[in-house]
């Protein structure tokens, strides 16, 4: 079974070692330096420069339309050979919003209340990036079920950073 796997950026080389990942999302702010696991390629790299808010604030990349639709392409071409890594400085908020978005799109018969239980389940201190799975609520017509689902689990554990996690594509 092919599935999606979060984590922090620390986390990140063992995490793509371990799950043999060859493609890997980062949503991170821009300036942030990122060095690619050696065992991923340019091409299936993806760099989403974005800072972690719901809201435009000056100085600030706010998740944007653009960053999504980078991101759906990105998913659709993942040849699901293997599993794709995501990640974020935390492994938290953008992640964990990605990837929820991410299996939701890739397989769109996935419900969303399941699908956000189970990211509970799996990273008790995710806080999926309200700003971004809206957007992307609008964008897949899910009509606020997304958002809602989201809404529904509520702000995740304290923690300084997320334990890598599996995302499933199918429930």
């Amino acid at each position: 079974m092919t599935y999606l796997v979060v984590s922090s950026l620390a986390d990140l080389p063992a995490t793509v070692a371990e799950h043999g990942a060859l493609d890997v999302v980062t949503l991170i702010n821009i300036d942030t330096p990122v060095e690619r696991p050696v065992t991923i390629t340019a091409e299936r790299h993806l760099f989403l420069g974005m800072n972690d808010i719901v809201a435009p604030i000056d100085g600030m990349t706010a998740p944007a339309e653009d960053h999504l639709d980078q991101l759906l392409a990105f998913g659709h071409r993942w040849d699901r050979a293997t599993p794709l890594a995501v990640h974020c400085w935390a492994g938290i908020s953008r992640s964990t919003a990605a990837a929820y978005i991410l299996a939701l799109a890739i397989n769109p018969d996935l419900d969303e209340e399941a699908l956000a239980k189970e990211l509970r389940r799996r990273a008790p201190s995710a806080t999926p990036n309200a700003r971004l799975v809206a957007l992307a609520d609008a964008k897949l017509a899910r009509d606020g079920r997304m958002t809602r689902a989201i809404a529904a689990i509520g702000r995740g554990a304290d923690a300084y950073s997320g334990t890598p996690f599996i995302l499933p594509l199918t429930l």
